[in-house]
């Protein structure tokens, strides 16, 4: 039997006695259909010059169907795929070095895969979870039938297809070139250039029917990356999975059947993985850490050990980092390690936060990086990651992270030691090796009212993006007099502070006692400090009667804290030191006077709470008694 044919014209007309071979084992004849015919049959009735090629092509037809079987057997470990050839040829010269059957092509989508084979279909399987168990490839890494495969770049010189799958042989149509029946076959004409057939629907269904439930998903995930599918990934191809099949196949030029080809399911996929291809994921075992994750190993190396932390840095210019923590403790040190983590550079302060008794979350965006922290207390011992990336990364690094987070294993109950290797430069702003978020500029502030109500200084408000109270609260502006130098600001959730202002009701007498209350060193200390000096005069220089004018040596952190007079009354804020040509002594400074501020108060709906007047107080005494209403604010 050389054949069934089949009738199909393609939408092109022919000659009377025209045929077309669309592979080895199916024929059209114009508009004839012949089944079942043997050989001679099929023979006799054709054209002298057209008996003449068949029999030449029933020559040629063991060894073509022979090829084809073996091409079809074929299949590869695709273990890599880069953007660049210069890349792809890079990483094949560090493979070859393990394997002696790396593979290089050019891909339809333009990128290069490195391959492993070709192996046969029955033991590429099991060749796949070998190598992958060894850690000896990435754990992406799968076979391949090699349909998307091109020019072959690897190994150095390769030429042609090499060792690569044939698809199904085509000879052109006698509409197009008519062979010369006395000529002898030459090597062309006994092995045109190939041409992939395309399913129909009703074989691409058929085909879709042996896909695995871990497959449909795979297909679900790449038709949700690329845009068009958002619903559950949950392998079922309903209405939805059809609409973004369809939709891609609209996008990509193809008939939108709502079913994908093989070839489409290959080429969505390869696309899919391509992205991640040059990340390297895969499984690392930290013995330090007792931890094991997947990881984008080509982006990251270890760095070192700085308890809690194990560092991995970036390898290139990429800015992805990945932190290990591992810690000794329960509940309370993972409550702890939740505070700490936060006032870390590697987490910005917009995100979500989240915390359980067990475990905890913490998101970061800036406009330089962001980050993504996890980490769960277990067995007496606490265990987590901090991934970080560029925002460009976003969209790609949101799927490394479900990777890393599913893959995250602890090998045992132990920890980091408290210290490890060697101690690292003792700096107040650095926290085992990593930087601490600190702000650009802290001054001081008092609050004026049990909803935490604060009046500060405005040198600090033009240059933020963000205000903040205390440390943790975030600020608004809802006054200011830029001629006084002052602002109210109020916290964005209610707060209740031990303490507020008490305004004197009278004007100290000259050369008085006073005293500052303010975070003279910013936010390096966490209480505020006590500067003593004297009332110089009830004017400023120029006889501004809202200002007061001190004699005292104070530092620019002061500025915008409390003056207090010996019975604990506030008789004035300190007021920044102002730019200007002429240069004052350095123990020259001035207080806003409460009559001053009634104006500003008034503008932000607050109501001066005045001092009763009592009895002399103790430096000690007085010092607690500021710091309860002396308050840190941080320009970010």
């Amino acid at each position: 039997m050389i054949a069934t044919a089949v009738a199909k014209n393609a939408g092109r007309r022919c000659k009377p006695g025209a045929y077309r071979v669309t592979s080895v084992r199916e024929f059209t004849l114009c508009s004839r259909t012949v089944r079942q015919m043997t050989a001679p049959t099929f023979a006799t009735r054709l054209p002298a010059a057209l008996r003449v090629l068949l029999i030449a092509l029933s020559l040629l037809l063991p060894a073509v169907t022979g090829h084809m079987a073996r091409a079809q057997e074929a299949v590869w470990l695709q273990i890599e795929a880069h953007p660049t050839l210069a890349e792809a040829e890079q990483r094949a010269r560090a493979y070859a070095g393990a394997f002696p059957n790396v593979n290089g092509f050019r891909m339809a989508s333009g990128w290069y895969a490195l391959a492993l084979g070709p192996y046969n279909a029955a033991g590429a399987a099991a060749e796949l979870r070998n190598l992958r168990a060894g850690l000896l490839i990435p754990s992406d890494s799968y076979v391949s039938d090699g349909s998307l495969y091109r020019e072959p770049f690897w190994p150095a010189g390769a030429q042609g297809l090499g060792a690569r799958p044939a698809p199904p042989v085509s000879v052109q149509s006698l509409d197009e070139a008519t062979p010369d029946a006395d000529a002898p076959a030459t090597p062309e004409q006994a092995a045109p250039i190939p041409e992939v057939i395309e399913e129909t629907p009703q074989q691409a269904r058929a085909a879709e029917r042996d896909l695995t439930r871990q497959d449909r998903m795979a297909l679900q995930e790449a038709l949700q990356w690329e845009g068009f599918y958002a619903s559950a990934i949950d392998g079922a191809f309903g209405a939805g999975t059809r609409n973004a099949m369809g939709a891609y196949q609209a996008a990509m030029g193809y008939t939108p059947t709502g079913v994908l080809t093989t070839a489409q399911r290959q080429e969505l996929l390869e696309n899919y993985r391509a992205v991640f291809a040059d990340l390297g994921l895969a499984s690392v075992m930290d013995e330090a850490a007792q931890i094991e994750m997947i990881m984008p190993t080509d982006k990251v190396a270890f760095a070192d050990v700085t308890p809690p932390f194990v560092h991995y840095d970036s390898r290139d210019d990429s800015g992805i980092r990945v932190i290990l923590i591992s810690q000794s403790g329960g509940r309370s040190a993972l409550a702890g390690l939740y505070n700490v983590m936060q006032t870390l550079e590697i987490v910005p302060p917009e995100g979500e936060r989240s915390r359980s008794g067990d475990s905890f979350t913490l998101t970061g965006q800036g406009d330089d990086l962001e980050s993504y922290t996890w980490a769960r207390t277990e067995g007496g011992s606490i265990k987590g990651f901090t991934v970080v990336w560029k925002p460009e990364d976003r969209r790609v690094m949101q799927r490394v992270i479900e990777t890393m987070q599913q893959s995250f294993r602890s090998t045992g109950s132990g920890a980091l030691a408290d210290v490890a290797g060697d101690e690292p430069e003792e700096r107040i702003d650095l926290l085992a090796g990593l930087q601490i978020r600190r702000p650009t500029m802290s001054r001081s502030g008092v609050y004026l009212d049990r909803s935490g109500a604060v009046l500060t200084v405005t040198e600090l408000l033009d240059s933020c993006e963000r205000l903040t109270i205390a440390g943790d609260y975030d600020a608004q502006i809802v006054a200011r007099d830029d001629a006084l130098g002052l602002a109210v600001l109020k916290p964005s959730q209610r707060m209740s502070p031990v303490s507020y202002a008490r305004f004197a009701t009278a004007t100290p007498r000259l050369q008085s006692e006073l005293a500052v209350s303010g975070f003279s060193y910013e936010d390096v200390l966490d209480l505020p400090v006590m500067t003593y000096g004297t009332l110089a005069a009830t004017r400023g220089l120029d006889g501004d009667e809202g200002r007061a004018r001190l004699q005292i040596e104070t530092l620019p952190g002061d500025a915008g804290g409390p003056v207090f007079d010996s019975e604990g009354a506030v008789t004035g804020v300190l007021l920044a030191r102002a730019d200007s040509d002429r240069q004052l002594p350095e123990n020259v400074m001035f207080a806003a006077r409460p009559d001053a501020m009634s104006a500003l108060l008034a503008e932000a709906g607050v109501s001066a709470s005045m001092a009763e007047g009592g009895a002399t107080l103790t430096p000690t005494a007085l010092s607690r008694h500021a710091a309860d209403m002396t308050v840190l604010v941080s320009c970010w």
